[in-house]
Parts: C-alpha cells; structure tokens; sequence
C-alpha cells in the first residue's frame, strides 16, 4: 500500500495521502492543499475522499479547500455536526479507494466524534490504521480539549470513553498493524509523544503505559489525566472554525500579501490597533525592533506560540519578517486559524532603520558573565521555560513563571530592581523579553543559549528529577 506521510514541522502534525488505481484519499490534511493535488496529478489520480478523525483543535484542517478543488467527499466519524455539505460515517462503514478500502471504526475519547481509519490492502490484508489524536506512539490523546466546546462533558468521561476505544476497537485488531497517528514530539495534543512516526500496535501494546494490560479504567483515567496543564486558548477557537467552516487560504493570502512601507506600515498600525508580530530570530530582534511589536521567531514552535500568546484568532497582524520569508509567516499563521494578517513591511526591518524611525532594543548577557553577577550582588532570575523542565532541574533561587503563564503574572516581574530572564536556549524568553518592552519594562537583560548555557557553568542548581510529562 503506498502511504504519504506529511508534516508541517511546527506542531508535530502528520496528514496521509494513500492512491490506488487511478483514486486516492488524504487523512486530516493541512491548511496549504496543494501538495496533495499535485501528488494526485502526479499519480495520474483523482482525490475521492477527505478523511477527517475529528475536528481538530491544534490547527485549522485544510478539508474544506481540498473538497472544493478536487471535488472530493469529506467524510466524518459517527456524531460529527460540521455546518458544511460532509458524510458522516457509520461505526465499521467501509470505504473503497481503488483496490483499497478503508473501514472507519468509532473511537471517541479524545473527542465524541473521534474515528480511526483502517487501511485495508488489495489483498484485503489489513495494514495500517490512521489514529488521529486517538493513539500516538508512546501517549495517547488528551481527554479534556472537548470540553472546552462541549460543557456538558468532562474530562473524565472523556477518558473513560478513551478507555473503551482503546480495549474494545483497537487493542483488539492485529498486533502487526501499523500505527499512524497525527502527532509526534513537540505537540500540545498529548503529554508525552515519542519522536517516532510510527510503529506496530503489537510493539505498542508493550511500551505504551496507557495500553497496559492489567490497567483498570479508573487507573487509566487517573494516568492519562496526570500532568495535563491547560490547553492554548487558541485550541476551542480552532475547533470552531473547523466545524463552522473558514475562508479559503487563498483569499486569505491574497489580503496578507500587501507590502507596506515603513511610513505606510506604521500607519496602518496607528489606525488599526493591529499587533505587530516581529518573527525574525531572537538575536536579530534583540539589536534593534520597532517600538511595542512582540517577537515570535519563526525558526522555531512560531505556531504554537502565536497560539499561546495571541488570545484571538481574530486579531488583525502586521508581520516583520526576514526578506522572502512573508510567505511562509502567513501560511504557518493560518493553519492556526490566525486568517487576519493584513500585511508586512516591505524590505524588513532594515528599511525601518533605513528611515531613521525610532527603534527600541532588549539586553541580553552571557551564562559566563551572568555567573559573575551571581557571585556578586546576586540578581533575581526568572526562569520562563514549563513548570515540568523548571521542577525537572533549574538554577538555584530561580523564579518560575512559565511564558504562556506571563500575562497572568505581570505583577511578579518587579519594576524597582534590575531581574535577568531565560528559558531553555533563548527562543522563549526573547517572547518574553518583547512582551515586557511592550508592557514598560526596561530594567532586564536575556541569557544568550538559556538554561543550555547556564548549566555548563559553577552556578548551583537543583539536582535532575526525570519529568513525568513533557506538558
């Protein structure tokens, strides 16, 4: 069975592109469609089917764009209410892709309407199944996202609906059967996904703490609801666009791809109240930035920290970027739902310099010349990296004040004394660090290469205690 794996990189999400005599189908697809219509133009294909395992809350789902341009049925799982034209499959409904078929088997958990797909091949040998957010390789799917949709459920419902999917339509198939599931390492989705792509259900079975055979439900629920922290705020509001529907990205390129220059760019700010999103590396940012625009670095999780830091996908956005790389902004933008970028700045923040406008800039140290301050007047260090990496190892004294955390705890950053900041190499804490210039804090510097840095030097710090999630 030929299967194309796909990754955006940023959120660890997966889609999958499977052809067979002349037809094919695509599970989950990304926002930017047209990789997926040039494989089927390449394997002389039509697209029949878009498969979607759920409405999904980490990223905006390319389904509607690739239904339209390819002509294709979305299909659903059990329970799903989108408010466009889709198929809702029934529980073991069968699929057919060629000589293929694919059967959709209900899973709900992660969300009521979760499905699982199995990939049957020509020889009517099942091969793989598509796992959405229902199995990862090593975890599971979070149990409490779709109660912030849904009120009346909880997560421990939700969890115990897991437990079922899991003992009752998964653990049961084949232990030869690959997994495919959406996520790797780096997404919010689960606690603690391995890097891998896939794997056996059998080798799963073995090493996956959440498919242990002995494990009572109620075990299971308390096991797989230990450690979760609060999703991003984004995550409901993505959920919504995918089940109510979206612009097409093209109309949404089409509006983003305005070149301002710098009078016309600081204009436009003035006027529209629009946030200035700055998504050059955080070493460039900190030489020289214009006045109240927030880093995010788009080397780096850009997605998932614009969706962390920025409450409403609504939000009208200016971006400042490196030449040539607007394009790319705008499309990782997007597929979290943040549709509303209303142009760049033509030529970078060079042309701003360029035109003698007002900058601004952020200190920033070394682990070796921090460590000398720490031998002298030592000064208070708030360290902005997860609470599981900060009670995992941190340095002595450090205050712990998560970035997604930062704007509730605005309060402890003090205004009457100098502080220094960090996270695990640099990219947080320069988030961090423009968040503060914005709000009026002046008297702090940034560690160049963070906790990475300052662990290498005489500095005390807290002996390791392995994290029992990677929330």
């Amino acid at each position: 069975m030929k299967i194309e794996q796909i990754y955006t990189g940023c959120l660890a999400h997966a889609a999958y592109y499977i052809e067979s005599n002349g037809q094919a189908a695509v599970f989950d697809p990304l926002r930017e469609v047209q990789p997926y219509l040039d494989r089927a133009k390449k394997d002389n294909a039509k697209i029949k089917y878009v498969f979607e395992t759920h409405f999904h809350a980490d990223f905006v789902s390319g389904h509607l764009d690739l239904s339209d341009k390819a002509g294709a049925a979305i299909v659903f799982g059990p329970g799903a209410k989108p408010a466009y034209e889709a198929t809702i499959a029934k529980d073991g409904q069968i699929f057919e892709i060629g000589a293929y078929k694919v059967k959709a088997i209900h899973t709900p958990g992660h969300t009521m309407e979760s499905t699982t797909y199995l990939l049957i091949d020509e020889n009517g040998n099942e091969h793989g199944l598509i796992t959405g957010d229902t199995l990862f390789i090593g975890d599971v799917g979070r149990p409490d996202l779709a109660q912030h949709v849904v009120s009346e459920l909880t997560e421990e419902k939700l969890a115990g609906h897991l437990f079922d999917s899991l003992r009752n339509k998964i653990m049961p198939l084949s232990d030869q059967l690959i997994i495919y599931p959406n996520h790797g390492a780096g997404s919010a989705c689960g606690k603690k996904m391995s890097k891998e792509t896939t794997d056996t259900l059998g080798h799963q079975k073995k090493v996956n703490y959440a498919l242990r055979a002995d494990m009572t439900k109620a075990e299971f629920i308390k096991e797989v609801l230990t450690g979760l922290t609060a999703p991003p705020g984004y995550f409901p509001q993505n959920v919504l666009m995918n089940i109510k529907g979206y612009q097409s990205l093209d109309k949404v390129m089409d509006k983003a791809k305005t070149a301002f220059s710098p009078d016309t760019f600081e204009t436009v700010a003035n006027e529209t109240g629009a946030l200035v999103l700055d998504t050059r590396a955080a070493n460039d940012f900190a030489l020289g930035f214009i006045p109240n625009s927030i880093n995010i670095g788009l080397e780096g999780s850009f997605a998932q920290w614009v969706g962390e830091m920025i409450p409403d996908v609504k939000q009208e956005i200016l971006l400042i970027t490196e030449s040539g790389k607007e394009e790319e902004a705008i499309t990782r933008l997007s597929r979290v739902g943040y549709d509303n970028t209303i142009g760049y700045l033509e030529g970078g923040f060079q042309s701003w310099k360029n035109s003698d406008k007002d900058y601004d800039s952020i200190g920033r140290i070394t682990a070796k010349d921090f460590e000398k301050a720490f031998n002298g007047e030592r000064p208070l260090l708030i360290d902005v990296r997860k609470k599981s990496e900060f009670n995992a190892e941190h340095i002595s004294g450090a205050l712990n004040i998560p970035l997604n955390e930062i704007n509730e705890h605005l309060a402890q950053f003090p205004k009457d004394k100098p502080f220094v900041v960090h996270c695990a190499g640099g990219y947080r804490s320069m988030i961090a660090a423009s968040i503060l210039k914005q709000r009026g804090w002046d008297d702090f510097v940034d560690v160049i290469g963070g906790f990475d840095e300052l662990s290498k030097t005489k500095i005390p710090k807290t002996d390791y205690v392995c994290p029992t999630t990677l929330l």
